[in-house]
């Protein structure tokens, strides 16, 4: 009976280990891509060479301005609720290769946006729920509004539009994005491939031990 119970034990030890080396495989297989994942990005990042600006006391500036950059900072943290880590921000590694970072710069691009001002001009006359714009050029501030928050059918608002938010503006903050995505992605399944290993060493380990057992 005792011997059985041995050979039971020692059985299921060589499966654990078994299982175990498995897990550790798999989970270095995802460390490995995880790596390489990471590197791109930072080749990527390195290429584009976008850096954030810094005064002398290394606050965070936006065309030398530190209330412009307090105001970005603001926009991403307190109105979109970004969780923003400013250790990211380091004014001796200025180069925009993180995703507080990459926030960071789209938060600035929509920012200029929102508070940008358009000249518009009207060829002829128009006459817009009971008010007559006539023929001209007005410049009409873009006044906080997103892309949804204008109202298609007025004849200034519809091309202010147009020239706040355009193509390469979409296009742009729609790049930082699949970044922010990226780099998420990347650490996420760098910190998978961890938990794998791990639990696999610790089955692998467990295995050990219960053949060890077995013997005794």
């Amino acid at each position: 009976m005792q011997n059985k119970m041995q050979k039971n034990l020692k059985l299921a030890g060589v499966v654990f280990m078994l299982a175990g080396l498995g897990f550790m495989a798999v989970g270095g297989a995802v460390f490995l891509r995880a790596q390489a994942g990471l590197e791109s990005l930072g080749a990527v990042y390195e290429a584009q060479g976008i850096e954030l600006s810094y005064n002398e006391n290394g606050e965070f500036v936006d065309r030398g301005s530190v209330d412009t950059g307090n105001e970005i900072l603001s926009l991403l943290k307190d109105d979109w609720k970004y969780p923003l880590n400013e250790r990211n921000l380091d004014p001796g590694d200025p180069l925009v290769n993180t995703s507080d970072e990459l926030m960071v710069q789209f938060s600035t691009i929509s920012y200029h946006v929102m508070h940008g001002e358009h000249t518009v001009t009207l060829e002829e006359d128009a006459e817009y729920m009971g008010e007559v714009f006539e023929a001209g050029e007005y410049d009409v501030p873009v006044d906080g509004r997103y892309w949804s928050d204008f109202d298609r059918m007025h004849p200034l608002d519809s091309q202010v539009r147009e020239l706040a938010w355009s193509p390469l503006v979409h296009g742009l903050l729609a790049e930082l994005s699949a970044g922010v995505s990226a780099d998420y992605l990347a650490q996420f399944a760098f910190f998978i491939s961890l938990l794998i290993m791990g639990f696999g060493g610790t089955f692998a380990v467990g295995g050990l031990f219960m053949i060890r057992a077995s013997k005794s």
